[in-house]
């Protein structure tokens, strides 16, 4: 009872404290406390992270696996070691300037739309269907197909662009990208079955395992570049059903080495629609870290796989 009372008279204060220039103090002394100390408390953050995933400290002396290699990136770009170009990288519009020079703009999905005002977006001028996705974020989209709320999508838009997706896994490459949306063609198949997204894991400017996802994100098998299924999962309970090779499946491995090169790790996402392949994004840190092999083999075989010297 006593308990219920106490927290009843805080709810209290704060709602009469609410707009008041003693809350704003507080707010912005909370803000500038954070980013003072995003470095070492996102440095916590990471080692506590991969202590839960792995049971054991994170070695960054000397790491070893792929998994160590992961963590170790993004504790070294927490600290402030991160080129700056991965900001662009990150970008994902800014990225489309480096997939234009490197292999030519034909891979790059139709842009219908970008900016920073999610009023000023032309739903009138826009086809029926089409894709919204923040540029300094990831795993965040819209689909629209047909009839649009554009209230609920200038709301969710202006949601993503309020926020910065650093804070949630402490990936230092999205803290910088300028908050701005993109609107993109949206790419189908003729039959209608779903979007295949080929993930080319590249190490040294080589592409050497492909995860294949769908819309849904119902599979998860992972092939090697001549598209032999692994017996490997680096999610629980993955379901890693047979998928056909695409028939040119050369050209999409071709791209992601081009795309690659100079990196010690890149995931190249490539989508593969009617015979044509696009660029989807550039992933250096998957999942924000939270990675686990099985067989746990493979966490070291990839490992070695990793210069890191082209990280540093």
């Amino acid at each position: 009872m006593e308990w219920s009372i106490q927290l009843g008279g805080a709810i209290a204060l704060r709602a009469r404290l609410r707009n008041t220039q003693l809350h704003e103090f507080v707010k912005q002394y909370r803000r500038i406390k954070r980013r003072v100390m995003r470095r070492s408390e996102g440095e916590e953050f990471l080692l506590r992270r991969y202590f839960r995933i792995h049971g054991k400290p994170l070695n960054l002396t000397n790491p070893q696996t792929f998994t160590e290699k992961l963590f170790w990136r993004m504790v070294t770009w927490n600290r402030g070691g991160m080129p700056p170009r991965f900001t662009q990288l990150a970008d994902k519009y800014a990225v489309r300037r480096y997939v234009a020079n490197v292999v030519g703009q034909e891979y790059l999905v139709k842009l219908l739309w970008h900016g920073d005002d999610p009023r000023a977006i032309p739903f009138d001028a826009l086809p029926a269907e089409y894709v919204i996705k923040p540029t300094h974020a990831a795993g965040q989209v819209i689909i629209v197909k047909g009839q649009v709320d554009r209230e609920d999508i200038i709301r969710r838009v202006s949601g993503w662009l309020a926020s910065n997706y650093y804070w949630g896994g402490r990936e230092a490459q999205y803290y910088r990208i300028p908050p701005q949306i993109v609107i993109e063609e949206y790419l189908a198949n003729d039959d209608g079955t779903p979007l295949f997204d080929y993930k080319f894991s590249c190490f040294n400017g080589v592409p050497e395992q492909v995860m294949v996802r769908n819309e849904t994100h119902d599979i998860c098998p992972i092939f090697d570049t001549a598209w032999n299924l692994l017996d490997l999962e680096d999610e629980p309970r993955a379901v890693r059903p047979w998928v056909p090779k695409p028939a040119n499946l050369d050209e999409m491995t071709a791209l992601a080495a081009k795309l690659s090169v100079g990196f010690g790790f890149v995931r190249v996402d490539l989508y593969n629609v009617k015979g044509r392949v696009y660029f989807g994004e550039l992933t250096f840190t998957p999942a924000g870290g939270i990675v686990k092999y099985n067989p746990g083999c493979w966490d070291l075989k990839l490992g070695e796989k990793w210069n890191l010297a082209l990280d540093r």
